[in-house]
């Protein structure tokens, strides 16, 4: 009877200890009441969003039941993605399943290719009807916008490391590091469109996002009909130069010649016709600094590791640069929405930083591949409890201001 009264008053403890972890309060007061202020303001022109991809989302959504939450629709979104990594990563850890200079590996199964494509369409629907959802069930609220686009953060990482999985790293492709180039680029177009409403205080939809998960549910489909052989073959007359290069060499240009400058004239006109936040130019800048360190600190690792890490565990340092990565773009987010200051510097950084050097000075072996484990996991955990208590902390001092009243998606 006493270690039945015992392990019950052991296991309130441990339970009293896990709530108050998850009641931790990472907002200001300033934050929270910026949220009760927020107006959402985006500005969509891409032709295939409004004569597309709406007109599909109005038409699905009224199938939804009302009770239906949207941030389950959020949710299940993000989680139709997270399978396609998962998967992905079963059957093509190393991307070399569609590479025919390592025929050790066994190629993706064909089916796979379907199940990904038809995971891509759905979570794209998903992504774009929950806020319909919240519109239609008259539910809208700054935690169902937080929500939806921290996601997105976490999920264009997870949705780029997929993709690479038809090209591989060997022939007609580019090698690890040039993909990992290619994966910073990607996410860091993420980051610059947060980055101009943190300035401009309007989000401004990219067109390549809708063409984009339409081009990769194609890609995908293609695939599974006729094999990634489909994708390996060199520039008419130009036989040195292989697809995987032409892919490379278009990211680049696209990014440079049009998202940004595209982005830096958005910010200026908005500072211009006076409609922008009127920061100082160093604090116009702030948002970019942690992204600096962050990507300068994993290839100041993957650069100089004595274990070569990247090419021995590519997905996995993938899986930590984008968990990071989505925490320092949900800070963000929240500092957008709530119209305060952004943080310069993301507190995931300093054991990031402790790891490289001491993989720099200590001969460390295989060892460093459990310490890139054990913080790909700290991170994940860390980035999720974050997101608990943003959503606790904000409920909490929502239902103080408005009892009985709900304008929160979550």
């Amino acid at each position: 009877m006493i270690s039945y009264v015992t392990r019950g008053r052991f296991d309130g403890v441990l339970w009293s200890l896990l709530v108050k972890r998850m009641a931790y309060k990472y907002l200001s007061k300033e934050v929270l009441i910026g949220f009760d202020k927020y107006q959402y303001s985006a500005v969509d022109t891409s032709p295939v969003s409004n004569y597309v991809s709406h007109p599909l989302w109005n038409s699905i959504v009224k199938v939804y039941p009302k009770w239906l939450a949207p941030n389950v629709l959020t949710l299940a979104g993000f989680l139709f993605i997270v399978a396609n990594f998962i998967h992905l990563t079963y059957h093509d850890n190393y991307f070399y399943a569609s590479d025919n200079t390592h025929p050790e590996y066994a190629p993706v199964p064909q089916w796979v290719w379907l199940v990904t494509a038809v995971f891509v369409f759905v979570a794209h629907v998903l992504d774009g009807t929950d806020g319909k959802q919240a519109r239609r069930t008259n539910t809208c609220g700054p935690l169902g916008e937080l929500f939806d686009h921290g996601l997105d953060s976490w999920a264009v990482s997870l949705l780029t490391i997929t993709v690479f999985s038809i090209f591989g790293r060997g022939d007609f492709s580019v090698g690890i590091e040039r993909l990992f180039y290619l994966f910073l680029l990607t996410i860091y177009m993420f980051h610059i469109t947060h980055w101009e409403k943190y300035n401009s205080g309007v989000l401004y939809l990219p067109w390549s996002y809708d063409i984009s998960q339409y081009g990769m549910v194609v890609i995908y489909l293609m695939t599974y009909y006729l094999g990634t052989g489909i994708w390996k073959f060199y520039v008419p007359g130009l036989t040195s130069v292989a697809s995987g290069i032409v892919i490379e060499i278009s990211l680049y240009l696209g990014a440079i010649f049009l998202s940004v400058p595209l982005s830096l004239w958005n910010v200026y006109a908005a500072y211009s016709n006076g409609t922008g936040k009127s920061r100082s130019l160093l604090e116009g800048l702030r948002p970019g600094v942690p992204v600096v360190l962050c990507f300068g600190l994993f290839l100041w690792w993957v650069h100089t590791s004595p274990y070569e890490i990247l090419r021995q565990q590519p997905r996995l340092m993938l899986l930590a640069v984008s968990t990071v990565f989505s925490n320092m773009q949900t800070r963000l987010i929240v500092s957008c929405m709530s119209n305060t200051t952004c943080d310069a510097f993301n507190w995931l950084l300093l054991p990031l930083f402790m790891l490289v050097v001491g993989v720099q000075t200590l001969s460390l072996g295989v060892t460093e591949v459990y310490l890139l484990w054990a913080y790909t996991l700290f991170v994940i955990a860390a980035h999720i409890h974050y997101g608990i208590c943003v959503v606790r902390t904000r409920r909490s001092f929502h239902t103080k201001l408005v009892k009985f009243t709900s304008v929160d998606r979550f």
